[in-house]
């Protein structure tokens, strides 16, 4: 095949796996979520077969082991959530007076500018819509909470994913080696190389990133709950699970970290207590750049955050939850698979070609 059939057959291939998931995108979660659950945990089982035990075995074990794992996880920090969560919900009203009183000032300045009569017509109109927009998401969220579809996506996200891990955890040999047999022989060599290069991306962040923000989200959550923060455990959790998309979930908590804290503390004069809630997403940041990823990420994984948040936003654009899911995964294969053309290109000799000198 030439150059331009290659780009041809990759591009139909590409188009076509877009529209199936655009077609099934609303059945295909639970089995995207279990298949990247199975490419997580294969090196386990993987490991557990090299000690003689067999896959299904090994992956019903690594199964049940995780979700045990998880269950205990969310049976640990659920109820101390819960009660923030609620307790937020309560004194949101009243942080949304003290910003009023914050932002008054400009207020008046933006009613001198625009006129008064102009400008009591948009307090007005903001003070009556205000609460409209509460009530609006407070329904829908209650709405999705009791939405009979909403139960049966839930159950068949507990039900298909497991099922769907397990089997793909027992089969992995089998399946590698059935997409082994299908890669044309005269370029064998490259596509494997650029599949381990991808499987190296994706494995390298995807494992690495989880496992650092694991980490950040226990650091954050115990620093800034002992630090007295209002909030903190859950700003805390909410921060380090944001920390998958590098540097964005530390921003973000410490944002909302200052502004809580500043509400808190500021009308007292507590400036250290403010100062020790900064120190925190400082050092937090110094241990995830010197130690967590290098160690568990590692420099070579090549997945820079701004493509890995608007891989994030694009997916999420275009297919919602199940596009975010299938973001890193894309957004991997792209980079490898542009970075090799980048190299083709370069390595040809229209690249090379020197303009022939006027005489």
């Amino acid at each position: 095949m030439t150059a331009r059939s290659h780009l041809i057959f990759w591009s139909i291939t590409f188009a076509a796996f877009l529209l199936v998931v655009w077609l099934l995108k609303g059945m295909l979660l639970p089995f995207v979520l279990g298949v990247a659950l199975a490419y997580l945990l294969n090196p386990i089982v993987g490991r557990l077969g090299g000690v003689g035990l067999a896959r299904g075995p090994a992956a019903l074990a690594i199964m049940f082991a995780f979700f045990l794992f998880i269950g205990g996880l969310i049976a640990a920090i659920a109820p101390i959530a819960y009660n923030e969560l609620v307790q937020l919900s309560k004194d949101i009203p009243g942080y949304a007076d003290k910003i009023g009183v914050l932002i008054e000032p400009f207020s008046s300045r933006v009613q001198d500018l625009i006129g008064k009569s102009n400008g009591e017509e948009l307090q007005a109109l903001v003070s009556k819509h205000a609460g409209s927009a509460l009530n609006v998401a407070s329904g829908i969220l209650d709405g999705l909470a009791a939405g009979g579809q909403a139960v049966i996506d839930m159950i068949s996200l507990v039900v298909i994913m497991p099922v769907v891990a397990y089997f793909m955890m027992k089969e992995w040999p089998k399946m590698t080696a059935w997409v082994n047999d299908l890669i044309p022989r005269h370029s064998k060599k490259t596509i494997m190389e650029l599949l381990k290069e991808i499987d190296k991306k994706i494995s390298g962040f995807v494992r690495g990133q989880i496992t650092v923000a694991f980490i950040l989200a226990v650091i954050y959550a115990v620093a800034l709950s002992l630090a007295g923060l209002k909030y903190g455990f859950l700003i805390g959790l909410s921060a380090g699970f944001l920390s998958i998309i590098p540097m964005v979930g530390s921003a973000i908590g410490l944002v909302v970290s200052l502004g809580v804290a500043c509400f808190q503390w500021l009308p007292d004069g507590e400036w250290l207590r403010i100062l020790i809630v900064g120190i925190i997403f400082i050092v937090g940041q110094a241990v995830e750049g010197n130690f967590l990823t290098p160690k568990l990420v590692g420099d070579s994984v090549g997945l820079h955050p701004l493509w890995v948040f608007f891989a994030l936003l694009a997916g999420g654009s275009l297919f919602g939850i199940l596009g975010m899911f299938l973001a890193v995964p894309v957004a991997a294969v792209i980079g490898v698979l542009l970075a090799f053309g980048i190299a083709q290109y370069k390595a040809s000799a229209y690249y090379k070609k020197k303009k022939p000198q006027s005489k």
